[in-house]
């Protein structure tokens, strides 16, 4: 079995939306904008979703404009 490892490095495009499911579980949404590498120009808009206790200290912790990695 072989996994794939992406790291990122960008800012948040919005504040996270923290959400629970109808079971009580907690996820958090939200947008990292990552410039390319070899062009500062262009810049990717990567959806993220984390779920339970990752997404409350998201919610808390992290907001629009925050650097993440």
């Amino acid at each position: 079995m072989s996994l794939n490892v992406v790291i990122l490095t960008g800012r948040l495009t919005a504040d996270p939306e923290l959400k629970y499911t109808q079971s009580g579980k907690a996820f958090a949404r939200f947008s990292v904008a990552v410039n390319r590498r070899y062009n500062r120009e262009e810049t990717d808009f990567i959806n993220i979703v984390t779920w339970e206790k990752k997404a409350e200290l998201a919610s808390q912790y992290l907001h629009k404009g925050s650097l993440v990695g």
